[in-house]
């Protein structure tokens, strides 16, 4: 949503606070332990292995061994801190802020990708599928809106939450975001395969790497309108969903959340409100 220096704002950032806790799997901390073990034991082992996991995939991807990575050079007057450089988590290749992201499906966790990197796991073949590009596409479909009847029906405890379609389990499995992280909801399966049959949004995510997101107004929100209010509905990237978790873990404050991660939500709403496309616009 945000390209990586934004979601590495919210997500890696609240990296330290998630050990030992529940919720999704930030990309940040794990990720970077994972390459520093990796990388220290392959130099231990064979000095010219090829230092992950990740780029071995690669490199039998392309068939071909990857090229030494070139260090950049630091410009006279920049820091020369290696941890505020961005890097492809497959080929450690310099990135810019704004950049693509990886879903491993096996270790359910997000990695950073450089353009070459990303556009080679658009094809879902590759790496017998482990890795999948995440799209960069916000869908909205004004034309079937979802009553707060109909939202209520889901049984669905807060008015925030996303759902995601495992393809390998074939389940669509409904989370929110909580100050632990993203919390599982438990979801009645026949209660959102009827409101899919009449809502063709709901439908329009791709497995592993799209969310459905899903936006109550607020009761108060209700009232003061006089009339039952349509629930706010998005396919949106899963990194988008990442990054709304780290908010939440971020900026939570006492029992209501505080000012502060009201806020945050809001512009996180904005944001996606602002790049979402209508459903016959966005394939």
């Amino acid at each position: 949503m945000s390209g990586g220096g934004g979601l590495r704002r919210f997500v890696a950032s609240t990296a330290a606070q998630s050990q030992g806790q529940g919720g999704v799997t930030t990309p940040g901390a794990q990720a970077q332990a994972e390459v520093q073990a990796d990388r220290a034991q392959a130099d231990r082992a064979q000095p010219r292995a090829e230092p992950t996991d990740a780029r071995a995939t690669l490199s039998a991807a392309l068939g071909r061994p990857l090229e030494p990575t070139e260090q950049p050079a630091t410009a006279p007057g920049a820091s020369a801190a290696t941890d505020e450089i961005e890097k492809c988590e497959l080929c450690s290749t310099v990135i810019p802020a704004e950049h693509g992201h990886l879903a491993d499906l096996e270790s359910s966790h997000l990695m950073c990708a450089c353009r070459a990197c990303y556009l080679l796991f658009t094809n879902s073949d590759v790496a017998r599928g482990r890795y999948r590009a995440i799209p960069d596409r916000y869908l909205t479909d004004p034309e079937h809106p979802i009553s707060t009847m109909e939202w209520d029906a889901l049984e669905i405890p807060v008015g925030l939450a996303f759902f995601l379609h495992d393809s390998r389990t074939g389940h669509v499995t409904g989370f929110y975001p909580s100050p632990a992280g993203a919390t599982e909801c438990r979801l009645d399966l026949q209660a959102w395969a009827d409101l899919t049959g009449s809502h063709p949004l709901l439908a329009a995510a791709e497995p592993d790497v799209e969310a459905i997101l899903i936006s109550r107004p607020s009761p108060r929100a209700e009232s003061a309108s006089g009339q039952g209010q349509s629930v706010e509905t998005f396919v949106v990237p899963i990194d988008a969903c990442y990054e709304l978790a780290g908010r939440m873990r971020l900026y939570w404050r006492g029992f209501d959340g505080g000012s502060e991660a009201k806020s945050s939500i809001t512009e996180f709403l904005d944001t996606v409100r602002t790049r979402a496309r209508a459903l016959d616009q966005g394939a």
